[in-house]
């Protein structure tokens, strides 16, 4: 059923569909507000649940936003310790940004049947609500500016592309990102699938292909044929642009397929979400794989998708133990317990900025984290 948005404007009463990615509930109290409301007014209004319809300058509504995310953002002025277990620094910081995107997601902007936004100044955005949203419906709805700026953002990305160098030279070397579908911004994993020795060149299956990043790179090295599956309407599209677009059509196949195709392959690769915890949104199902289904049902199912002397390709970070999320070992074990042996682990370090950042309340565990291409068999 369609969320609706009700709300009291004059003397009438409005009402318009509400969308929200992260599925999260209408507000129940709506005040229609415009730039005569103070940055203060309108920080304690979002705390307290209450959602503002900005009638006003557009630009004024995102100066408004940056100024609730200031006051988000400030420091208590009694902090506590920092928690001394890093699974209890993990569940802080993401209560943390959790509450930061409930408050700053209650300005809201009203957009018309075809997407338009009808406020002065208001920009074009209609393909990048398209893109994400599909065709329009001619019904009115509502969206909070932060979903919306970060819906304008992903169409960006999906313009201009990312450049991933173990895909070759430029020019022909760009992912395109749709949004929704997780972006291939940590590039060192790619460097391991681009350098570790290939069993055969063949086949290969790229299970949870999002972007389509992996097979694109298998085919680029040469991989004859590769089948790419996902079960997420939107990667699933998008890994079939970036096939298109890198001219690989005749190499790579996208499937619709919850983990493995039918068959067997030579060689089977997975990029699993990396951290065993809940997500909060649609949007974090590429971060967060809750109690490990996907990296357990990979293993469990491997040997019975592998060829005689097939290898599975297992790419995986080491940052849910060091944030106390997985118990040291546990990846060995799960390997054993599913009839796999280990033929070799190739690692490398972070590049990402986060990485060297001592401010990031997680640093103690980023510094320490190892990304892992494990290569199993059979047993």
């Amino acid at each position: 059923m369609t969320a609706l948005l009700a709300w009291t404007e004059g003397d009438a009463s409005r009402e318009a569909r509400w969308r929200s990615e992260a599925r999260s509930a209408p507000p129940k109290r709506v005040q229609v507000v415009d730039d005569t409301l103070s940055a203060g007014a309108a920080f304690r209004l979002a705390s307290e649940g209450t959602g503002l319809l900005w009638r006003s300058d557009f630009n004024n509504a995102r100066q408004l936003l940056q100024a609730l995310a200031r006051r988000a953002d400030r420091k208590p002025r009694n902090p506590t310790a920092a928690p001394a277990i890093p699974r209890d620094a993990f569940n802080q910081h993401r209560q943390a940004l959790g509450q930061r995107a409930q408050i700053l997601g209650k300005l809201l902007i009203e957009l018309q049947g075809d997407y338009a936004i009808a406020l002065p100044r208001g920009p074009d955005w209609r393909q990048a609500c398209r893109e994400a949203w599909g065709a329009p419906d001619g019904q009115p709805s509502v969206v909070s500016l932060r979903e919306l700026l970060g819906l304008v953002g992903a169409h960006e990305w999906r313009r201009k592309g990312l450049e991933v160098p173990a895909l070759g030279p430029p020019p022909n070397n760009r992912i395109h990102p749709h949004y929704g579908v997780f972006s291939p911004v940590r590039g060192e994993y790619l460097d391991l699938v681009a350098l570790a020795p290939l069993p055969s060149q063949e086949l290969a299956f790229d299970i949870g292909t999002g972007t389509g990043v992996i097979a694109a790179v298998l085919a680029r090295r040469g991989v004859r044929r590769v089948l790419a599956t996902d079960l997420d309407a939107r990667a699933l599209g998008c890994a079939r642009d970036n096939i298109a677009r890198l001219g690989l059509g005749d190499h790579v196949e996208v499937i619709h397929a919850d983990l493995f195709p039918p068959g067997r392959a030579p060689l089977v690769v997975c990029n699993p979400p990396w951290l065993p915890a809940r997500p909060s949104s649609p949007l974090e199902s590429a971060i967060y794989d809750p109690d490990s289904r996907m990296l357990r049902g990979f293993l469990d199912g491997l040997a019975a998708h592998l060829t005689p002397a097939g290898e599975g390709w297992l790419i995986l970070s080491d940052l849910a133990e060091h944030l106390g999320l997985r118990e040291p070992g546990e990846v060995q074990r799960l390997i054993d317990a599913a009839g796999l042996c280990v033929l070799g682990r190739h690692e490398v370090r972070p590049r990402h900025p986060k990485a060297g950042d001592a401010s990031d309340p997680l640093h103690s565990a980023r510094s320490r984290e190892i990304t892992s291409l494990w290569r199993l068999a059979a047993r």
